[in-house]
């Protein structure tokens, strides 16, 4: 049974900064890509950051300079450093694991950011 546990999210004022953990198991963390969505209240899903499992990253140009995004194989682990939060960035964030076969989806974990 493959699940995905993310941690780290809460309130936090504007120009502060968070991490994210979600933690991965029952898959091969390191072969797979790994990934932060974010979905704010009435606005579309969209793709945060991604990491493959060879190291390659992408972010939203929203986040490009303020988040990164990193993973510890060893702690089947990704995380999400957050910094120079903006009142946009307000949004239940969500982890996501992209196997061979299908991506798989964490339960989410809601950032807040107050101005």
């Amino acid at each position: 049974q493959v699940q995905l546990v993310e941690s780290g999210g809460g309130l936090v004022q504007a120009g502060g900064s968070a991490r994210l953990s979600c933690v991965a198991s029952g898959i091969i963390f390191s072969r797979n890509a790994m990934g932060w969505y974010r979905q704010a209240p009435g606005k579309q899903r969209e793709l945060v950051a991604v990491i493959t499992n060879g190291g390659s990253i992408n972010y939203a140009d929203s986040v490009k300079g303020r988040f990164t995004i990193s993973r510890d194989n060893a702690k089947n682990t990704v995380y999400l450093q957050m910094n120079s939060l903006k009142p946009e960035d307000t949004a239940v964030y969500t982890c996501v694991a992209d196997t061979r076969l299908r991506s798989y989806w964490g339960q989410g974990t809601q950032v807040t950011v107050s101005s």
